[in-house]
């Protein structure tokens, strides 16, 4: 369909070149001095070169003093400039659109062919592409429209798989930009190590807790039934025991990046863990986390007596507890993250509108939304659409108040 003679007929100007201070005031010059509508506007700038795009529209007959306005008053800037009619189909911009995310250690040409390969053969348009990080992982952005939303993530699976990058797949619009509640398992995911193991070696009997640990988190031994048989192992450890296991846990790489850059920008932020509560508490106090569900052991007289006090955190009460903190915060469960790594947290990756396997085994990568093999926790953020530039700007200008 195409406009009536002498109406306003959409056209695209496009200003490309080396960059410079004044371009985009010159170039806007120009169209006001012809009285052109202006529709739409997008620049961008990499490594010193500009392309500044404008939707107008005008009546084909201001097409000539138009182009002329423009390349009187760019003269002399260095910048090339095109005036070309735009087509119905390319007006509008109405196709779905999706965020692809691309991060591993290096990210080569052949990656980004496969990427990109891929995501048209699905037909997906690729609009934008951001780099998001270069430290401590390469990481990609691109804005997808047109394509469907789980074909394009079957394919990019296989395309991750084939590659050995991560990738993930999200709807893109105003949620990102919205309060969320990221929900995330302590042992392996926060923390480096498994609290229950670090309790079992001041206990003696670390070889026979850590066969049961790794049997659980592999889904291979019932949750329940198998802390209930390792916290057992651990009767007649001491108050100054859990001190002792509390000073030396190491959180995981990345780990207080992601919760001070999250905090700033308003998210409320839940530990939800298997463990337990006197030796996680103090710690996500420090932090600053919002929220916390962990198991609690019995004490007499300052003495573990072998046994658990309430309900077991399990598979089932992580969900559970992800979903009554959404509620408490007053975040709906598609702004929810979690984030975990064993087999008990995949109802919690499932009930979250982003589950993400962390480092995690098989059986939970294939149950998430998508997962993250490297050891960065703050790899999460890119994810999450905030550079590597943004987080070091807030650092500077926000500096982290260590009590």
């Amino acid at each position: 369909m195409t406009a009536p003679v002498g109406a306003a007929a959409p056209h695209l100007v496009s200003v490309s070149g080396q960059d410079g201070p004044g371009i985009a005031e010159r170039m806007f010059a120009a169209l006001a001095e012809q009285g052109v509508d202006v529709d739409d506007v997008e620049q961008v700038r990499v490594h010193g070169r500009l392309l500044l795009c404008v939707e107008v529209a005008m009546p084909p007959g201001d097409l000539d003093g138009t182009r002329a306005a423009l390349a009187r008053r760019l003269d002399g800037s260095g910048v090339e400039v095109t005036v070309d009619a735009l087509v119905e189909s390319e007006v509008g911009h109405t196709a779905e659109r999706h965020l692809v995310t691309v991060l591993a250690p290096d990210i080569d040409a052949a990656t980004l062919e496969g990427v990109t390969g891929r995501i048209a053969r699905c037909g997906g348009n690729i609009e934008r592409i951001v780099r998001l990080s270069a430290y401590p992982v390469h990481s990609y952005e691109l804005s997808v429209a047109g394509a469907d939303l789980d074909g394009l993530r079957r394919a990019l699976a296989q395309e991750a798989a084939r590659r050995q990058v991560d990738i993930a797949v999200q709807v893109a619009g105003l949620h990102r930009r919205a309060k969320h509640l990221i929900v995330m398992d302590a042992d392996s995911t926060l923390l480096q190590d498994e609290v229950v193991d670090l309790l079992a070696e001041r206990c003696g009997c670390g070889p026979e807790v850590a066969a049961v640990t790794a049997a659980a988190m592999a889904g291979e031994v019932d949750f329940a039934e198998a802390l209930r048989r390792r916290v057992r192992l651990l009767a007649g450890l001491t108050e100054a025991d859990l001190q002792a296991v509390r000073d030396g846990i190491v959180l995981a790489p990345g780990a207080r990046t992601l919760v001070r850059t999250l905090k700033r920008l308003g998210y409320e932020l839940a530990v939800v863990s298997g463990g337990f509560t006197q030796v996680i508490e103090p710690l996500a106090a420090e932090l600053g986390i919002d929220h916390l569900e962990a198991n609690v052991l019995v004490l007499d007289n300052g003495v573990l007596t072998g046994e658990l006090d309430g309900a077991i955190v399990d598979r089932a009460g992580k969900a559970a507890a992800l979903v009554r903190f959404a509620e408490a915060a007053g975040v709906p469960l598609a702004r929810t993250i979690a984030v975990g790594d064993g087999a008990n947290d995949i109802d919690m990756l499932a009930t979250a509108g982003l589950g993400i396997a962390f480092n995690a085994k098989p059986v939970v990568r294939r149950a998430a939304d998508t997962a993250l093999s490297v050891p960065y926790l703050d790899a999460i953020l890119f994810l999450l659409g905030i550079s590597r530039r943004e987080v070091e700007l807030a650092d500077r200008l926000e500096p982290e108040v260590v009590p």
